[in-house]
């Protein structure tokens, strides 16, 4: 059984994932090298700790001693000394993260598990760094953010991992409260991302045709497909709906829709623009910096409210 985790980099990601893995009661170690990013990592995960304490999702004892269970460094080696599963969150450059794990690979325990948290970068290219042996034990382990919130994760079984250890790593992140999905083939997003492009492409594109205005696409989304998304999945959907009616409407929408291989146009203009959206203060929607802080934990709240409902879809 994987009981000690060690998280590298501590960054949006990092520190959520260490927050995740502590809060379910295991020994974490952080790898943060930038002191600054450092000394940001435990405040942020107090935060967050304490927005699931009012929301009732833990108890000040239990985020307390998740708090003690999530130990940092700036020392690789001392980060991966004896930790048994090991995660990187680093940022999405190939060459980084073959070059991180070429040292992951020499200074970790030689039975230790190491996963990329990453959707868009292969695994066969990192894997060329370390050796055979470590081959067998590499996967992708692809979380969702805010990953203490968020449930997913998705997990690599691409041919190089023998299954008993996949299904060590699984039943790790199960044993946090985690719902893992078995990824077969190594593809660009795996299957979250490409499904959530999939909607935002027409929703963009509705958008660029003035169709409809922003507000009221998201509340079509909202109160339409994703309502029934919060419950169910695409393919239970369609065989509720009749199989023969999903084709009829594909055949007589599709041909319509977006189809385009790039991001949409209207996309690139705002970003040229600088209107990148919370963080710039505008983007389809205007955000007054006096309210983001409150408008972010919103937000939060709205995860948090669907996460108490879907744990009674088990």
């Amino acid at each position: 059984m994987l009981q000690k985790v060690g998280v590298i980099g501590g960054g949006t990601m990092g520190h959520g994932i260490a927050a995740a893995f502590a809060l379910g009661g295991l020994s974490v170690s952080v790898y943060e090298p930038l002191d600054s990013q450092r000394g940001a990592i435990l405040p942020a995960i107090r935060d967050a700790y304490a927005l699931l304490v009012e929301e009732g999702l833990a108890t000040t004892s239990e985020s307390d001693a998740a708090e003690a269970r999530i130990a940092l460094t700036d020392d690789l080696s001392v980060a991966v000394a004896d930790r048994d599963f090991i995660v990187e969150a680093v940022p999405e450059r190939l060459e980084l993260k073959q070059a991180l794990f070429a040292e992951l690979d020499a200074r970790a325990p030689a039975d230790a598990v190491l996963a990329s948290n990453t959707s868009s970068l292969p695994l066969a290219a990192m894997l060329e760094a370390v050796s055979a042996a470590r081959r067998e034990r590499m996967l992708v382990t692809h979380w969702y953010n805010p990953p203490l919130i968020m449930p997913l994760v998705e997990l690599s079984f691409f041919g190089n991992m023998p299954e008993p250890v996949y299904n060590r790593v699984a039943q790790l992140h199960e044993r946090i409260g985690k719902r893992t999905v078995k990824v077969l083939k190594d593809v660009p997003g795996l299957i979250a991302n490409r499904i959530q492009q999939g909607i935002a492409r027409e929703v963009f594109s509705i958008i660029e045709q003035g169709i409809a205005a922003p507000e009221d696409v998201d509340k079509a989304l909202m109160f339409g497909p994703a309502f029934r998304y919060a419950t169910t999945g695409q393919l239970e959907v369609a065989d509720f709906g009749g199989l023969d009616i999903w084709a009829t409407v594909g055949d007589n929408l599709l041909a319509v829709m977006d189809a385009s291989k790039s991001a949409n146009p209207l996309l690139k203009q705002k970003v040229v623009q600088g209107k990148l959206g919370v963080k710039s203060g505008e983007g389809f929607y205007r955000y007054s910096p006096d309210r983001v802080g409150d408008m972010r934990r919103a937000f939060l709240r709205r995860l948090i409210h669907q996460l108490k409902a879907s744990k009674a879809y088990g």
